[in-house]
């Protein structure tokens, strides 16, 4: 497999390739849909398989500071995708430049004389170029003019919703980590490296937190969690509370993860949370008595949450058992 960050880094493909091109932000179901259907047509007409993404997302360009958390960033997008096992993955530099071209000098330049398209993936509602202008009647008039076929897949239906990056991002906001598996094949996870916190955990409270400076966008709503911990290669349960804090008076937003019958010092290290299941909103107490009696409570609850077998994940990328893997 071969990860490019521009089209130059790719060698002429001899028999020509299948293409599917988006932003893919969450890497979802509906997107798996898409990347199975073009591997899969690729392998039965001897072509190269091949999936066209943007770093940055075009919408971090266009409008910048007015764009939603996404789901996402690059790093992860990548690897996920990269578990379908594609011949290639195209990160292409998304530019200003790039955004002026129209639905057909994007076409030719970049997915005929680059890839030698043969054929194109597209979902029901993906449109590309100046404007969103290729939609798919405009992807089907260019294909008689350049000589690639097309398909156009229907979207993904989960509790009479469609899977959308939208839908997700709304309810790992809301808090609803549990009920969003299913759309992404896998838990929500955050990721980052642990640095020192207020000390207060292990000191005051008796339940030792991991502290971490995030690296993604879009966190769950504030509460408390059932969680599994990936550090060094392995997943451990444990529990950890996105908030402010307001028993103590803070006005920083901060992640921090009790990890169940663990004492190693991974100051510095990076970790990934998988966010398993709500247990409750944040609050404020009145005493620090109330707070550690809430905390025993709280981890209680989520050691009862992740005796469930349907609370697993597996390490690396974040996939339950029946989640993302290979087409």
């Amino acid at each position: 497999m071969i990860i490019a960050r521009s089209i130059e880094e790719i060698k002429q493909l001899k028999n020509g390739s299948c293409v599917t091109i988006g932003n893919f932000d969450g890497v979802h179901k509906g997107h798996q849909k898409l990347i199975c259907s073009t591997c899969r047509k690729a392998k039965s007409n001897g072509l190269s398989s091949v999936i066209v993404t943007f770093d940055p997302h075009p919408l971090r360009v266009l409008v910048n500071s007015k764009t939603p958390p996404f789901i996402t960033l690059t790093e992860q997008k990548i690897e996920l995708l990269a578990l379908h096992k594609p011949d290639i993955i195209l990160a292409l530099n998304f530019t200003m430049e790039m955004a002026k071209l129209s639905p057909e000098e994007f076409i030719k330049k970049y997915l005929i004389d680059g890839l030698g398209m043969k054929q194109m993936v597209v979902g029901y509602d993906y449109a590309l170029g100046k404007g969103r202008a290729g939609n798919y009647e405009v992807l089907v008039e260019f294909g008689r003019k350049y000589g690639y076929g097309i398909e156009r897949l229907d979207p993904i239906i989960i509790n009479d919703a469609v899977v959308s990056s939208s839908r997700i991002r709304d309810m790992v906001r809301e808090g609803n980590v549990w009920d969003v598996r299913p759309l992404l094949g896998r838990f929500y996870q955050v990721r980052g490296e642990v640095v020192h916190g207020m000390n207060r955990g292990g000191r005051l409270l008796g339940f030792p937190t991991a502290n971490i400076k995030l690296e993604d966008e879009l966190f769950p709503n504030k509460g408390v969690y059932a969680i599994r911990v990936e550090v060094d290669g392995m997943v451990r349960a444990g529990v950890a509370n996105i908030g402010k804090n307001p028993t103590f008076g803070n006005d920083i937003l901060s992640v921090e993860a009790h990890i169940f019958n663990f004492s190693d010092d991974i100051y510095g290290k990076n970790i990934r949370v998988h966010f398993i299941q709500r247990i409750r909103a944040e609050r404020k107490f009145d005493s620090l008595d109330e707070l550690k009696a809430r905390i025993t409570k709280d981890t209680e609850l989520a050691k009862s949450i992740l005796s469930y077998p349907e609370s697993q994940v597996r390490p690396g990328l974040n996939l339950t058992e029946s989640g993302t893997g290979a087409c």
